[in-house]
């Protein structure tokens, strides 16, 4: 009876020890506590985020047309209608990511969506590196009530990367495909998604090199919307500037307001929606004024 009072012992303490091995049961999302979340691979959970980092819709210069394909898409994603899945790329600093997060609010808002038992629209953002987790992360959100828009910011992929392949099968073309109510939006400087040289190198060393270069440009197809960014003129630079401004009300005369983002610009050699806001963000602080 000893023995196998001894055995049973050992046996707890494996079974024990292999609980403290085996990874706790990954916790169930709460999309109600918040309006945007980050998805985290691993463990498996979507972090609430108490206050999302963006500008007012109104505040985005230079890309009206942009702007409001994009809205339109996002209302009928929001209303349960057909929409696409959308990449933005184009010049750096342009307000990529800034319009898909102004974008989602916009809808929201407008649509009153997010009320006591009402539908919602939610953000949820995934890193780049963790692309490869993304099919876990639509199992999540195909079980859930909401619309969810999901976001990558500044997707792109190397020499040797292939997760990008998981991400071709989740957008289209997969068993499941997208879930309905799932929408993907990406930003990315590249209109590929991957280096000009990445793709030339494919071209010299490939036996059949059309075919290598289709492989993997074809990923960019997955999004239906296409919309391109380009760099600021002056003039669009320059109403950046005033916009910023008037919205802070920050203490200044327009002709002092122009020299200094003249000058500015000059100093960063761009032009852009991102200069503009660091430019304000100096000027503010060296007026003494909160923004």
């Amino acid at each position: 009876m000893s023995e196998e009072k001894a055995i049973l012992e050992h046996l707890e303490r494996l079974a024990a020890a292999l609980d403290r091995l085996a990874p706790p049961p990954p916790a169930e999302a709460d999309f109600a506590a918040a309006e945007a979340f980050v998805w985290q691979a691993s463990p498996e959970a979507f972090l609430a985020v108490a206050h999302v980092n963006r500008q007012p819709l109104g505040l985005l210069k230079g890309i009206d047309r942009v702007a409001e394909e994009l809205l339109d898409n996002t209302r009928r994603f929001a209303r349960g209608l057909p929409a696409n899945n959308a990449l933005l790329w184009g010049a750096r600093g342009m307000g990529k990511s800034s319009l898909v997060k102004a974008a989602h609010a916009e809808v929201r808002q407008e649509l009153g969506l997010g009320g006591k038992g009402k539908p919602d629209l939610k953000l949820v953002e995934i890193h780049r590196e963790d692309i490869a987790s993304l099919p876990a992360c639509l199992a999540h959100l195909r079980a859930a009530d909401s619309r969810f828009i999901v976001f990558c910011d500044d997707l792109s992929f190397d020499k040797d990367d292939t997760s990008y392949k998981s991400l071709k099968a989740v957008l289209e073309g997969g068993i499941e495909g997208r879930p309905e109510n799932v929408l993907f939006y990406a930003t990315s400087n590249r209109r590929h998604l991957m280096p000009r040289e990445m793709m030339e190198n494919e071209r010299s060393t490939a036996i059949n090199p059309s075919e290598a270069v289709e492989e993997k440009v074809s990923l960019s197809d997955r999004f239906g919307l296409w919309l391109g960014f380009h760099n600021a003129t002056q003039d669009q630079y320059l109403d950046m500037v005033r916009g910023y401004a008037r919205h802070h009300k920050l203490g200044i005369k327009d002709g002092e307001l122009v020299r200094g983002a003249l000058e500015w610009s000059m100093t960063r050699g761009a032009r852009s929606g991102r200069v503009a806001w660091q430019f304000i963000q100096d000027l503010a602080g060296r007026l003494g004024q909160r923004l």
